[in-house]
C-alpha cells in the first residue's frame, strides 16, 4: 500500500516538475544557501517549538537535498531507492501513529527552509495537513532602504506583538492597516484572545474566500482578508454563518480586485463638460436650473425632479461652528440647494466623530432614501465602505486622496497649486528670508501643500527657509514656536473658526511689531463649486461613464485651479506689481503651463528629480512622504499627535506620520528582544 502511495506521490512531484519547466520555473525545492550569506545576516533568533503552517515551508536548508524534491515538495527519486523506503515508512507511521517529533527549519523573510525533516513535509503535503510541528530558527537580514526589507521589518514589528508567524502581506503599510483595524499597534503586545480570534477568524474566512474562487485572484488570501476587515468585523466573522459571509465576500469582490491591481487609483482631474450644458449654473431660478438640468440629462428628461428629488446626505466629524472645515463645507452645502433649486435636496449630519456616530447617520441616511452620502471627514472612510459594499445603488463619497477602495470615490482638492502663489507671496514681502508654516494633519495630501509653498517661496528668494510647525500635536503651541525662530510671515490654518470671530489667525499673515496682525493672503476653497460639479456627473449620467467605473479601480476626483475648485484671496494692500506677477502665474497653472512639482527638486536628503524632468505624475504629488530641501521640520510620528487626530492619520497618514520615528528602539532593532 505504502508503495503505490509514493508512486502516487512521485506523479504529483513529475507534474509539477514538468510544468515548472513549460512555464521557465526552476522545478526543484528552492534552497537556502543559495538565496543569503551568512554575511548578510544581522540576527539569528531562535523562535521556539510551535506549529507552522505547511504553506509556508517551501524550501530546504542546503543545496544537497533540493533534487530530491520538486518544487511542490512531493518526492523525485525513483521507488526501488532507500529515500523512497524511508518517505514510505514515515508515510506508515504517520498514519497509524502520527509523526509527533518537530522538524527543525529556517524563517526567512516569512518563508521556511528545512534543516532537518524534508521527508516529513513532504509526507504531510501529500496528506493535505494544514500544519506541521517545528523548531523555527528566524535569519534576520541586515536592513536596507529596499522595499522587501522596509516590508519584513514591519513583519518584525507586528510579529513581535501577535506572534502570528504566517501572516505575510505584500503591501508596506498593511500591518499597520490591520492593527489599525483591530484597535491596536505595532508596539504593545496584543492580548492573547485577540491573537486566537484573528487566527480563528482567517481560518474561517480563507476557506469561505477559497470556495468563492479566491484563489484565481492574484492577492494572497492575508491581502483579501486585510480587505475584508474593512467591510466586516472580527466578530462578524467569528459568529457570522458561512452563508452571510459568502455573501458580503461575493459583494466585496471589486475591493479584492482593487487590491490586486497595484496601479489602482484612477484621478479625475477635470470636469467633464457635456455639449450643451454651461460649466457653472449662473443663476439660482427655476427656469435656468430647469435648462442646465434638461441639456445635461438629455432629450428623454431628466431622472430627477421636483417631485422625485437627487437626496443627498453630508456626514460631518464636527459641528459647524466650532470647525472651520465643517463650515466651508457647509457653505458649499448651501449652493447646492441654491443651485439646483427643487431637483436637489441635502441634509447634514453634525458631530459624528466616532465610527459608531458615522454608522448611525449614514443608516438614517439610507433609511431616508438618500441617493448621494458625503463623508467629509477621511477617518469616516472606513465605516462608509463598510456600509457602501452592502448598498450599491446609493453612491458613497469621502474628503480625502490616495484611498484605493472601489464602492467609495474620493474628491479633494489640489490645493498645493494655491500654496505654490502663497509661498511667492510670503517669500517676496518677508525681510529675514524666514518664514513660518503651520499644517494640520500629516496625511496625504498635506505633504505636497508645505513643498508647493516652500518651492514657491525659493523661486523669489533663493536664500528663504520655511519653519514647519504641526497644530496636530500634543504639547505645542504652533505661533509661538515659529515667533522664536524668526519667522514674521506665517502661513497659518486655511480657514477662520466660526466661533473665533474676527481672528486673523488663517492664511498668510503678517506678525507686525506691536502683535497686531495683518492678513495678506488666503487660500480659497471653493466647495459649493465643487460638490454641484460632482452632482452634475449624476444628474448628467458621467458618473456611470464606463471609462471611468472599471471594477478593478479606485476612483477619486482631484480638481484643482482649472476647475474653479480652489483660488486664492489677495489682501488689497499687496502691491500692484506682485497682483500682476500672481495673476500671470495663476493663469499659467490653470491652463497647465506652470507647474510647481517640474524641474530639479530636493528633498532635506536626496534629490528627487533632475532639471530636466516635466511635470511631476499626480500620484507621485500625493505620495509625497518628504520635505523639501529648505523645510526645517519633520513629519511627525504618530505617538506626538493628540488623540483627535490619530484616527485620520492611521487611515490616510504618510508612512512617516504613522511609524516610529528613526532611532526608535522598536524601530531599529526589532529582533533582539
Amino acid at each position: 500500500m505504502s508503495d503505490a502511495v509514493y508512486n502516487a506521490a512521485r506523479k504529483k512531484a513529475e507534474a509539477a516538475y514538468n510544468r515548472a519547466l513549460v512555464r521557465g520555473q526552476y522545478p526543484y525545492i528552492s534552497a537556502l544557501d543559495d538565496m543569503c550569506d551568512r554575511n548578510d545576516i544581522a540576527a539569528e533568533v531562535d523562535l521556539g517549538v510551535m506549529d507552522v503552517p505547511l504553506s509556508m515551508v517551501v524550501g530546504t536548508r542546503t543545496r544537497g537535498r533540493q533534487n530530491s524534491f520538486a518544487c511542490n515538495f512531493m518526492p523525485l527519486l525513483k521507488g526501488s531507492t532507500e529515500f523512497a523506503t524511508k518517505w514510505s515508512h514515515l508515510y506508515d507511521y504517520q498514519v497509524n501513529e502520527g509523526i509527533n517529533d518537530p522538524i527543525k527549519c529556517y524563517e526567512y523573510m516569512n518563508r521556511l527552509y528545512v534543516e532537518e525533516g524534508n521527508k516529513r513535509v513532504s509526507v504531510m503535503k501529500y496528506l493535505g495537513a494544514y500544519s506541521i510541528l517545528a523548531n523555527v530558527i528566524r535569519l534576520v537580514p541586515k536592513k536596507n532602504d529596499t522595499r522587501a526589507s522596509r516590508l519584513y521589518y514591519e513583519y518584525l514589528d507586528f510579529y513581535k506583538v501577535s506572534e502570528l508567524l504566517d501572516f505575510t502581506f505584500t503591501r508596506e503599510g498593511s500591518y499597520k492597516r490591520l492593527a489599525a483595524l483591530l484597535g491596536q499597534d505595532l508596539t504593545t503586545p496584543w492580548p492573547e484572545e485577540l491573537r486566537m480570534n484573528v487566527r480563528s477568524a482567517f481560518n474561517i474566512f480563507s476557506e469561505i474566500y477559497r470556495k468563492k474562487g479566491g484563489d484565481n485572484l492574484r492577492i494572497s488570501p492575508y491581502d483579501a482578508f486585510l480587505v475584508y476587515l474593512t467591510v466586516d468585523s472580527l466578530d462578524g466573522i467569528l459568529h457570522g454563518s458561512e452563508e452571510a459571509i459568502g455573501a458580503k465576500i461575493s459583494r466585496s469582490w471589486n475591493e479584492f480586485l482593487t487590491e490586486e491591481n497595484t496601479a489602482s487609483i484612477t484621478l479625475v482631474d477635470k470636469p467633464e463638460v457635456v455639449p450643451g450644458a454651461e460649466a457653472e449654473p449662473v443663476s439660482p431660478s427655476r427656469s435656468a436650473v430647469k435648462t442646465v438640468v434638461e441639456a445635461i440629462t438629455g432629450a428623454g428628461g431628466p431622472r430627477y425632479s421636483a417631485k422625485n428629488p437627487l437626496r443627498v446626505a453630508f456626514i460631518h466629524e464636527k459641528k459647524g461652528q466650532a470647525s472651520s472645515w465643517v463650515y466651508a463645507h457647509e457653505l458649499g452645502r448651501n449652493e447646492i440647494r441654491e443651485a439646483f433649486g427643487g431637483v436637489v435636496e441635502t441634509i447634514a449630519f453634525e458631530d459624528c466623530d466616532t465610527p459608531e456616530k458615522v454608522g448611525k447617520a449614514i443608516e438614517a441616511a439610507l433609511t431616508d432614501e438618500d441617493d448621494v452620502i458625503f463623508t467629509t471627514s477621511p477617518m469616516m472612510v472606513t465605516t462608509a465602505l463598510k456600509y457602501a459594499v452592502d448598498n450599491p445603488r446609493t453612491r458613497f463619497l469621502n474628503c480625502s486622496v490616495n484611498l484605493s477602495v472601489n464602492a467609495v470615490r474620493t474628491y479633494y482638492p489640489r490645493m498645493y497649486e494655491a500654496k505654490f502663489l502663497m509661498g511667492i507671496i510670503s517669500a517676496i514681502l518677508s525681510d529675514n528670508h524666514k518664514l513660518g508654516y503651520c499644517a494640520d494633519y500629516p496625511i496625504y495630501g498635506t505633504i505636497a501643500n508645505i513643498n508647493a509653498f516652500a518651492i514657491g517661496a525659493s523661486m523669489v528668494d533663493p536664500e528663504v527657509k520655511v519653519y514647519l510647525e504641526w497644530a496636530s500635536m500634543k504639547n505645542v503651541n504652533w505661533e509661538e514656536a515659529l515667533l522664536a525662530k524668526g519667522a514674521r510671515i506665517i502661513s497659518g490654518p486655511d480657514f477662520i473658526v466660526p466661533d473665533e470671530g474676527t481672528s486673523r489667525r488663517y492664511g498668510v499673515y503678517r506678525v507686525e511689531e506691536d502683535g497686531s496682525l495683518t492678513s495678506l493672503a488666503a487660500p480659497l476653497y471653493q466647495w459649493g463649486t465643487y460638490y454641484k460639479q460632482l452632482i452634475r456627473t449624476i444628474l448628467n449620467g458621467t458618473w456611470d461613464d464606463k471609462r471611468l467605473t472599471k471594477r478593478d479601480e479606485a476612483l477619486g476626483y482631484w480638481y484643482g485651479m482649472s476647475a474653479g475648485v480652489v483660488d486664492i484671496v489677495q489682501s488689497a494692500k499687496l502691491p500692484y506689481s506682485l497682483s500682476k506677477t500672481l495673476a500671470s502665474l495663476r493663469r499659467g497653472i490653470i491652463t497647465g503651463a506652470i507647474s510647481p512639482f517640474e524641474g530639479e527638486i530636493h528633498s532635506q536628503t536626496d534629490l528627487i528629480q533632475g532639471p530636466e524632468a516635466g511635470p511631476m505624475p499626480y500620484q507621485k504629488i500625493i505620495d509625497m512622504d518628504y520635505l523639501n530641501d529648505n523645510v526645517i521640520g519633520e513629519i511627525p510620528p504618530i505617538q506626538e499627535l493628540k488623540p483627535d487626530a490619530e484616527q485620520t492619520v492611521k487611515t490616510v497618514g504618510v508612512k512617516d506620520a504613522v511609524v516610529a520615528p528613526t532611532g526608535n528602539k522598536d524601530t531599529e532593532d526589532p529582533v533582539t528582544e
